[in-house]
């Protein structure tokens, strides 16, 4: 059966029109004939939301029990058996009552969808999960019911119910969100216009980028490789040189213009060198282009104008910034420059901006050409000069008689000219051809290949040679300028990469990926083994393509020691940049060093706070050992004092003083004793499975009769526990639920079923606790509020907590709706029960917030 298709209107805050939005498109649907029916919607009672209810098929809600109350959820049963085309949905991140089919209404529509039925459903941005920490540094409020950003990410269709502020305030204001005696309340709160602002901008992002996935993915799949300006993104081109900060400055501006601008600033170096590049102004630039809001991306390319152009439409850039060239006047000779053929080779989906600033026309280096130390516009010229010089001069000495000495000082002026040119080999075929020029044309015989002079010979000689020193000496300055350059590029990129290091980029991944980036290599992996015969393993990857099993199948194959090594794929790296690899490998050895070493101190600091906590407990319990031993002792003294004649009450008092001592001996010691093990790790679960009504009561031996009420249906499924281990995390719960609550109010304890997992609820009516220290209660010598230290040391809730999480379970607080605290211990079924179990007692916080 094919998959459903999800449709989601996501709006900025409730009460923009989401609700009524689906119902128009139901009846739109209803109207071409669409089998569409309500599976379940909310009208806050909305006057017109409720209109539009009327004429819509409506599934039978179920009902469910929950705390003394009555509640309505989607009965997803009903839904499937009426199997309709489209189903509407309200409230996607809506959190069911316990008892109902599954704990999460999203988790619903995902089984409507598996059956095949459409489903058009609402959700408000503030509730989607990635953005709970942003919104409630917006609003103050953490919103409890939330959705995975992945549900919402996989829908068919987003469509986006805007409203400004001031209209939403409007709306407020004449009743049509909240009922009018909430009105006031809520403007000066959570709908301030502030607020409402921020929300808005938070949802009209987030569809952004969604859109802007979709437009890639499709680009990809259809092999689009033209540039769609649908959203400003703007390459800013650095050479290193100080008007780089010029640049990005200007490409920040012209973001500012457009939706949604993104600036990306790009340094290309190449493979052989740099000619003007500061570590120092490259480290200023990307932490100004980081401030603004936009990215730097180091990369490596011998073409720089192709290396550029191909970023850029990579990253479906619109807009190239450049700046003016700081070449002199007369450096236009050997080419246009970056800039211009950019310009030229952009073609028309992609702007180009020349942007003027103080360095133009100041001067830099040339750029050192990959492949030759001299550029291969200069051997070219060397070459024609060495070919054609001597035979132009030739023809000029023929009409012109100079004599032999001023004669071979022209040919040697030209070979001289070919060796600074175009270097040895250019100079030795002038040097070559002069020599032959000058025997037969101007040395005794004329017109022949012989010398009849000796001291022509001795001349000659002279000659070439002078022209193979001028040469080698040419040669050799390219070749030292071209090691200079090399080893300047080279220091420049270890820089950065200590640079890297320096602001906290850490990460292996991290450096894996800035490892790719500046080699330009489709992905990079650290792989590693125990010993020669052991299997290669990766410790970490970044980029594209399908993992590497061994180093040997890599284009690019860097040895780390005798058992690691840095593999990349993409091409095969001349060997003048494996240096520099090198020291990428090292430092990526370094790194997971790094992380193993972190990881052997977080263990030996949990060994170190393992101390502390017994220094602390020896601390803590002094108070609380001796009280119930002073009053055993006393007990006792008493009772075998001679010297005083006890009648029968006075006796059993004592007894029950001392056996109440006793009591409190037995629970302290045996939580000093969970702790510890707990501490040292010694917790060691012996996991079967087990009914939850067999153990929960007998957690409950030792606590006053009538104080608990219990609420554990039979038809529960079983749960994969330590029996131990549960009974002892519900006994503390018990007592501390007993300890807190007032006379007279009994404690619940209830268990339900939600999906695959059972949960244990102890709900009590004491004076509850805020939720800045819900989680501080669960730790050690925690005591709330101004508990005397004769109620305990605070250990009762870590250990219920310990033996939770070693039986990979959970141990969480709620607010008891109505005042009081409630644990919420869950646990790991067994097997999934067959049917959903009754609604037990339960205090799940019901957020249903105005849609």
């Amino acid at each position: 059966m094919a998959r459903g298709k999800l449709r989601i209107y996501l709006g900025a805050a409730p009460g923009v029109g989401k609700t009524y939005a689906m119902l128009a498109e139901a009846h739109r649907r209803l109207e071409r004939g669409t089998d569409c029916v309500v599976a379940y919607v909310e009208h806050h009672g909305r006057p017109r939301t409720e209109t539009l209810l009327h004429g819509l098929e409506q599934v039978p809600r179920r009902r469910l029990e929950h705390r003394g109350a009555s509640f309505e959820e989607m009965d997803v049963d009903a839904v499937l058996r009426r199997a309709p085309a489209v189903a509407l949905v309200d409230e996607l991140a809506h959190t069911n009552v316990p008892g109902s089919r599954n704990a999460k209404r999203w988790q619903d529509v995902e089984e409507l969808l598996a059956a095949g039925t459409d489903v058009v459903s609402t959700v408000n941005i503030q509730h989607l999960e990635s953005l709970g920490d942003v919104v409630e540094s917006i609003t103050g409020v953490r919103q409890r019911e939330t959705v995975p950003d992945e549900v919402v990410r996989r829908a068919d269709q987003i469509e986006l119910v805007d409203m400004s502020p001031q209209a939403l305030r409007r709306r407020m204001a004449h009743g049509n969100v909240y009922q009018p005696d909430k009105v006031d309340a809520a403007l000066s709160n959570y709908f301030r216009p502030g607020n409402l602002t921020a929300l808005r901008e938070l949802a009209l992002l987030w569809v952004a980028d969604r859109v802007d996935e979709h437009l890639n993915a499709y680009r990809s799949e259809h092999r689009v490789s033209r540039i769609w300006g649908s959203r400003e993104r703007i390459v800013v081109g650095l050479t290193g040189g100080p008007e780089g900060r010029t640049l990005i400055r200007r490409a920040a501006r012209l973001a500012e213009k457009g939706a949604g601008g993104e600036v990306l600033a790009v340094y290309i170096a190449r493979s052989d060198g740099l000619t003007a590049a500061s570590p120092k102004e490259l480290a200023l630039q990307r932490t100004l282009a980081e401030d603004l809001g936009g990215t730097f991306h180091h990369v490596v390319g011998d073409d720089i104008p192709a290396a550029l152009l191909a970023f850029a439409r990579g990253v479906n850039a619109t807009q190239i910034v450049l700046g003016s060239s700081r070449r002199k006047t007369w450096q236009y000779v050997f080419g246009p420059g970056v800039g211009a053929t950019v310009a030229r080779e952009s073609g028309p989906d992609l702007d180009v901006h020349i942007v003027t600033h103080e360095e133009v026309a100041k001067g830099r280096g040339l750029p050192v050409a990959r492949g030759s130390r001299l550029g291969r516009g200069r051997i070219v010229a060397g070459w024609v000069t060495a070919l054609a010089g001597p035979a132009l001069l030739a023809l000029l000495l023929n009409a012109v008689d100079l004599g032999l000495a001023n004669d071979m000082l022209l040919f040697l002026a030209v070979t001289v000219a070919a060796a600074l040119l175009g270097g040895l080999l250019p100079a030795l075929a002038s040097a070559a051809l002069g020599s032959l020029l000058l025997n037969f044309f101007y040395t005794p015989p004329l017109h022949r290949l012989t010398v009849s002079d000796p001291r022509n010979i001795v001349a000659i000689a002279i000659f070439f040679g002078v022209g193979m020193a001028v040469a080698s000496v040419v040669d050799l300055a390219a070749r030292r300028t071209h090691q200079a350059a090399r080893l300047r590029a080279e220091s420049e990129i270890l820089s950065f990469l200590a640079g890297n290091v320096l602001r906290g980029e850490t990460s292996l991944e991290a450096l894996l990926e800035r490892v790719r980036e500046t080699f330009a290599m489709e992905s990079a992996a650290l792989l590693e083994r125990a010993g020669d015969l052991e299997p290669w393993t990766c410790a970490g990857r970044a980029g594209l393509g399908p993992p590497l099993e061994r180093p040997e199948e890599a284009d690019v194959d860097m040895p780390v020691g005798d058992h690691m090594a840095l593999a990349l794929t993409g091409r095969v790296l001349p060997a003048e940049d494996r240096r520099v690899l090198a020291a990428f490998a090292a430092q990526a050895a370094v790194v997971l060093d790094r992380r193993r070493l972190k990881a052997e101190a977080d263990r030996a600091g949990a060994l170190a706070e393992g101390n502390r906590i017994r220094t602390a407990l020896l601390a803590a319990v002094s108070h609380d050992l001796r009280t119930p031993l002073a009053g055993i002792k006393a007990a006792v003294s008493s009772l075998r004092s001679d010297d005083v004649a006890w009648s029968e009450e006075d006796r059993a008092e004592l007894l029950e003083g001392i056996e109440e001592g006793a009591d409190r001996l037995d629970h302290l010691v045996g939580n000093l004793l969970d702790m510890s093990r707990l501490q040292t790790g010694t917790v060691t679960p012996l996991i079967r499975e087990i009914d939850v009504d067999e153990v929960v009561p007998m957690a409950l031996v030792g606590v006053p009769e009538d104080s608990v009420g219990l609420d554990v249906p039979e038809t529960l499924p079983m749960v994969a526990v330590d029996p131990g281990l549960l009974e002892r995390s519900v006994a503390n719960l018990v007592e501390n639920a007993v300890k807190y609550s007032p006379p007279g109010r009994r404690v619940t304890v209830s268990a339900s079923a939600l999906v695959d997992r059972v949960e244990v609820r102890v709900v009590d009516r004491g004076p509850g606790v805020p939720d800045e220290a819900k989680d501080r209660i669960f730790e050690p010598f925690q005591r709330y509020g101004d508990a005397p230290r004769g109620a305990g040391v605070g250990l009762g809730l870590a250990v219920a907590r310990g033996f939770a999480e070693a039986m990979d379970g959970t141990l969480t607080a709620e607010d008891t709706p109505g005042g009081g605290l409630t644990m919420v211990l869950s646990l790991r079924a067994a097997r999934p029960g067959p049917e959903p179990a009754p609604a037990g007692e339960d205090t799940a916080e019901q957020e249903r917030q105005p849609q």
